[in-house]
């Protein structure tokens, strides 16, 4: 069943939640089953398949953990799994940062304007941008999406059904409110802005960790 169906009669609020206890239940059973060396078992593969792993340079004991929804936006989660693979993202400034909404980044070279030079078409949905939603930001035009994305840390239901929710933190939104803010003169613009140290697909990853625990 795809989730969008599954959750469109449900509250945004409940939403978020049910979309949280689900993954969590799941992931801690996977915790314990990959350090039992069952890393094979497809259920465990396709469950980190659809996770990143992202950190910043604002805390580096910090790691933030997205759910991907290819459900709901297949395009753009295929997309994003590519540029985070490619470590695309690596050393990627959040250049535009607003208090009490979102924390924007993506921007290739230090420029906010530069991204992977590959535009994807609008991938709308039903769901909300609650506080913890991970969606593609985008120009004017509507299919006009490249690399950057923004992390809604307040609810802001002004933005639902214009643009394409790919994912929901599942941890570490303590770490996205520590991401450096840019003054509302600036538009939120950052000087000396925090930085992605990495992004990753948690599949990779945990693929690495068990090979070097052998």
């Amino acid at each position: 069943m795809k989730i969008e169906k599954f959750l469109k009669n449900v509250k945004p609020r409940a939403t978020f939640y049910v979309v949280v206890f689900a993954f969590l239940s799941t992931i801690s059973v996977l915790q314990s089953l990959f350090y039992g060396n069952v890393i094979a078992k497809p259920r465990i593969q396709e469950e980190l398949e659809n996770v990143l792993y992202l950190s910043v340079d604002s805390d580096k004991n910090c790691k933030i953990m997205i759910k991907l929804l290819p459900d709901v936006a297949p395009n753009h989660v295929k997309r994003i799994k590519q540029l985070a693979r490619d470590k695309f993202y690596d050393g990627v400034e959040f250049h535009r940062v607003i208090k009490g909404f979102m924390a924007q980044a993506g921007g290739k070279n230090g420029n906010p304007n530069y991204g992977s030079g590959k535009k994807i078409n609008a991938e709308f949905s039903k769901m909300k941008h609650i506080r913890g939603a991970v969606s593609m930001a985008r120009p004017m035009d509507v299919n006009g999406a490249d690399s950057q994305f923004f992390i809604v840390t307040q609810d802001s239901p002004f933005l639902d059904g214009q643009y394409s929710i790919f994912g929901m933190v599942i941890e570490g939104m303590e770490c996205v409110d520590k991401i450096k803010q840019g003054p509302e003169s600036m538009n939120g613009m950052v000087s000396n802005p925090t930085k992605i140290i990495s992004m990753r697909v948690a599949i990779d990853e945990e693929v690495a960790k068990a090979k070097a625990n052998k």
